[in-house]
């Protein structure tokens, strides 16, 4: 499963016909969106597909999903550990072989960490957390890999190259990376491709 996820800038960054030129020229099962607003609401007109958004608790923009086929249920959202400023959600897609978290984390280095620790409780044996981590250093969450690119894919005040965009992997097997141009965006797309690990062994690791 070819998956992409992609931090849009909300409302200066990637257009819905810049996320569609994506979808077209990448061709990806899952695309995972952070910062969507309502201007990507046009996105399965462009491209056809299945389509969820749904906002960050108090903001103008949040979490969107886009899939070429439909998921075995609708997208599910999990409220995360919130901050002093604000709250955030996670949103689960399962896609029958393994489900996929799309996050958007908090900035605190404890705070975004206890985060992944609960969206990770909310996650079938096999699964996946892609998106906007703004996590420094490693994840430190038990049982998952970092498998995602190791190239960085933000540059914070147009200065420090940062390594922020993750994916994590729980009884999955990472075929592949990359990091796309960022159009619009100040973030990088990052691509993995997953399959379902056919190691037992590697459930428990």
């Amino acid at each position: 499963m070819k998956i992409i996820s992609w931090n849009l800038l909300r409302l200066i960054g990637a257009s819905a016909d810049e996320v569609a030129q994506l979808v077209e020229r990448e061709q990806p099962d899952v695309l995972l969106m952070q910062e969507a607003t309502e201007a990507i609401d046009r996105l399965p007109a462009l491209v056809g597909g299945h389509y969820l958004r749904r906002l960050q608790p108090g903001r103008v923009h949040g979490l969107a999903v886009w899939t070429k086929r439909a998921p075995v249920e609708a997208p599910r959202v999990v409220p995360l550990p919130q901050g002093a400023m604000f709250r955030r959600i996670g949103m689960v897609v399962d896609m029958g072989d393994f489900a996929v978290a799309n996050v958007h984390l908090s900035h605190g280095q404890v705070l975004n960490r206890r985060q992944l620790w609960r969206i990770a409780a909310a996650l079938p044996d096999r699964a996946a957390v892609l998106g906007d981590f703004n996590l420094v250093g490693p994840c430190l969450l038990p049982g998952f890999r970092d498998v995602g690119p190791r190239e960085p894919t933000h540059r914070c005040v147009d200065m420090v190259p940062l390594r922020i965009d993750r994916c994590l992997v729980r009884g999955l097997d990472c075929l592949g990376t990359a990091v796309l141009g960022r159009a619009s965006s100040d973030h990088h797309p990052i691509v993995v491709r997953l399959a379902a690990t056919a190691n037992p062994l590697r459930l428990a690791a």
